[in-house]
């Protein structure tokens, strides 16, 4: 017994000399025994793994608190947090998607964020981003990454075009000019003494440059189709504009500024809102691209679509935020020999406005946990004190605004996530994106836009009120054009 005794004692001396050591090194005091619970935190993503650890080493060598990220199947993710916690071995906190959110909540798997730190806020977020994590009016969570769809264009391709309408323009000018000078002067003879007859090559800025690339990219539907009726495209391009038709995430832009599935928070069932007169128009525009861009739904996927923009068969593409990384390691192999650009997500013409899909992952704190207040300490670290080297480690875009990006085209997403709609996360519409998607996929192959519209309409609003419903039958919207068309 004496033995163990004196054992213990020099094991205590030593692991006091070490600490006393570490202090007198210059290093942060840590306490020796914390006496508090190791916090864990379930994940999906393996991307994840390299970002989730460092944060941990560093949030103990800061705080003393130890934090485990655990790696789990994505497969009935809610259903392993319940069944862990109920058996008193479930996370303190997770990475979960917004859509799940009312899903989570109802289960008793979210407690609402107290936000102490005041991290949570308009300064920090763009909307979407809080309303992402909002339900009934409570912070339900950390916004950690978010995806969303942007407008891809070959820059290569549109800055040659730009040199080449800047010679066009000046030629032309040039010309207007030789013009009105003849007519002033009478007679051709007369006019050279005015209009020097020597051809000079014409010079053009960089500044110049860059502002005619910008008034060549489309910003809006209507105006892609006129790119794709006058532009004299290179012998490699095999479309002007291509994109995954048959993925709801790519197409909801065109429709997502007039539909409305629960409000800005996705939460309200009472704001509901599918069928009306501008998402039939903007439909309709839909419609009438399959006439220019003819794509087939079942020959095309996203990877094969941002493949095709990689090689430079295609001059537009809509794509999420990780064809940045995709299209960056393409590059450094050598295999795309192009310069790029991102765009916001072209309006659908000049009256009726685009508004994409947005996806938000947060770090949410488990209902059943006992250490709330420590898991919400460690939550807001991992999104807003390390948020600035997420996407060096991850590929992931974090929801925090400010952050200074190498690659400028990184930063330009946030402006389409700040004009965003977070997916929805009421239970009973959950079917609602495989329905808009068949609606779509149908609209394009030629259903008639009013009564596909109506029908989704009424199916969601049964689901949702519990009961048969029924919609007024709208007349099919009637475009400008038309309208002048009838009065001639």
């Amino acid at each position: 017994m004496k033995k163990r005794i004196i054992s213990i004692c020099l094991l205590l001396c030593l692991l006091a000399g070490t600490y006393l050591g570490a202090a007198t090194a210059g290093k942060k005091d840590i306490p020796l025994f914390s006496g508090n619970k190791t916090l864990i935190l379930w994940y999906t993503d393996g991307a994840l793994t390299n970002y989730l650890e460092s944060a941990a080493f560093d949030y103990q060598e800061e705080t003393g608190e130890k934090v485990v990220p655990v790696l789990v199947s994505g497969l009935e993710y809610l259903e392993q947090i319940h069944k862990a916690s109920m058996e008193g071995e479930g996370p303190d906190l997770y990475v979960m998607s917004n859509d799940t959110l009312e899903k989570a909540y109802l289960a008793g798997l979210l407690a609402e964020i107290q936000d102490e730190a005041q991290l949570v806020n308009e300064r920090n977020y763009p909307a979407p981003a809080l309303w992402a994590v909002s339900y009934h009016d409570k912070l339900m969570g950390y916004p950690f990454y978010y995806e969303t769809s942007i407008l891809l264009y070959n820059r290569t391709y549109i800055e040659n075009l730009a040199r080449d309408t800047i010679i066009a323009e000046a030629n032309a000018a040039e010309g207007q000019a030789a013009m009105e000078a003849i007519e002033a002067a009478g007679s051709e003879e007369a006019a050279a003494e005015d209009v020097v007859a020597e051809a000079e090559e014409i010079q053009m800025t960089e500044e110049q440059i860059e502002q005619t690339m910008n008034r060549l990219v489309p910003q809006t539907i209507e105006e892609i189709l006129s790119f794709a009726e006058d532009y004299d495209a290179p012998e490699q391009v095999e479309a002007v504009f291509k994109w995954d038709v048959s993925d709801i995430f790519y197409n909801y832009f065109v429709v997502g500024n007039y539909i409305t599935v629960g409000g800005n928070t996705g939460d309200n069932p009472e704001n509901i809102h599918i069928y009306n007169e501008d998402a039939m128009k903007c439909m309709a525009i839909y419609q009438k691209l399959n006439q220019f861009f003819s794509i087939e739904p079942d020959e095309v996927s996203y990877d094969s679509i941002l493949k095709e923009f990689i090689e430079g068969k295609t001059v537009f593409t809509v794509a999420t935020t990780d064809a940045i990384g995709k299209i960056e390691a393409a590059k450094a192999a050598g295999e795309f020999a192009y310069e790029y650009g991102v765009a916001m997500q072209p309006d659908v013409s000049d009256e009726l406005k685009s508004k994409s899909l947005s996806v938000t992952n947060a770090v949410v704190i488990n209902g059943y946990g006992e250490e709330k207040e420590r898991a919400e300490a460690f939550a807001g670290y991992v999104v807003s004190k390390r948020a600035d080297r997420l996407y060096d480690r991850t590929g992931k875009i974090p929801a925090k605004k400010g952050i200074a990006y190498a690659n400028e085209k990184i930063a330009a997403t946030m402006e389409e996530y700040e004009n965003s709609i977070p997916i929805p996360k009421m239970m009973e519409t959950s079917n609602f994106w495989v329905q808009l998607e068949i609606a779509f996929a149908n609209i394009w192959t030629g259903a008639d836009v009013n009564e596909t519209l109506r029908t989704l309409s009424e199916q969601i609003m049964t689901q949702v009120s519990g009961k048969e419903y029924q919609e007024e039958v709208l007349p099919d919207p009637v475009f400008e054009e038309e309208n002048q068309e009838a009065e001639e």
